[in-house]
């Protein structure tokens, strides 16, 4: 994987892409990260930027470092949460699945007249399709939808690489505030496709989100559907 030579520091961006596979249970607790060679490898970087991202996950809590014995995972949830709410892919990374992600295309798109995303970002938003993979097989499709002025700062390769809050946190855009609407809809013949489900009147769980920032301005509203056949949503709740 070759990273991208901007403004963002490499190690970084090392140190991103092995937390997200922390996250998302590529990388499971108790095991070891690959070794730094294998890294340097992987990301065509050097030692010290390897060994940078590495101490910067020590410092964070993800991993712990032993002579001889590699590079542990030690937890694979955000150190950042205020609430005891557990996000879906963490409630699956606990049940021991992996959880990979996939940009399916990314761009400008003209909005039709009368639809949601017209009404909320008017006749041109930046487009995004992700595929989230349950185990490898594909379980989510997304579709994310963004100012287009947004445009200009995304590339296929930084949104492949970042996670896409991450991305939108570099431009300055922190969703503090989610709103998630929750259907049983049909899907067009594209998600369905991109599911593996064959069946066209296939129904699926909607989740339609709104992600706002701290002056309630909105930051992404998405679409994403479910193929609940191969696992359930699932939310738990601490009380």
């Amino acid at each position: 994987m070759k990273l991208i030579r901007n403004n963002r520091p490499l190690y970084i961006q090392v140190m991103d892409i092995i937390k997200d596979r922390i996250l998302h249970g590529v990388y499971p607790v108790d095991s070891n990260i690959p070794s730094e060679p294998q890294l340097e490898q992987e990301f065509q970087v050097s030692k010290i930027t390897v060994r940078n991202a590495i101490k910067a996950l020590v410092q964070e809590g993800y991993l712990e470092t032993s002579s001889g014995k590699g590079t542990r995972v030690i937890r694979n949830t955000s150190s950042s949460k205020l609430s005891k709410l557990k996000r879906f892919t963490e409630v699956l990374v606990e049940e021991g699945h992996q959880i990979g992600k996939q940009l399916i295309r990314a761009g400008l798109t003209g909005n039709e007249e009368g639809s949601e995303p017209y009404r909320l970002f008017g006749s041109q938003a930046l487009k995004v399709e992700r595929l989230y993979l349950l185990n490898g097989k594909p379980y989510i499709h997304y579709t994310h939808y963004l100012n287009a002025e947004l445009y200009h700062q995304s590339t296929d390769d930084n949104l492949t690489i970042q996670s896409l809050y991450d991305w939108l946190e570099e431009q300055g855009l922190v969703p503090v505030r989610y709103r998630d609407e929750f259907a049983v809809s049909p899907a067009s013949e594209a998600v369905l496709v991109s599911l593996g489900i064959t069946a066209e009147s296939a129904i699926l769980l909607k989740r339609s989100r709104f992600a706002y920032g701290a002056d309630e301005e909105l930051i992404e509203y998405s679409v994403g559907f479910y193929n609940t056949d191969m696992h359930p949503y699932v939310v738990n709740y601490d009380v």
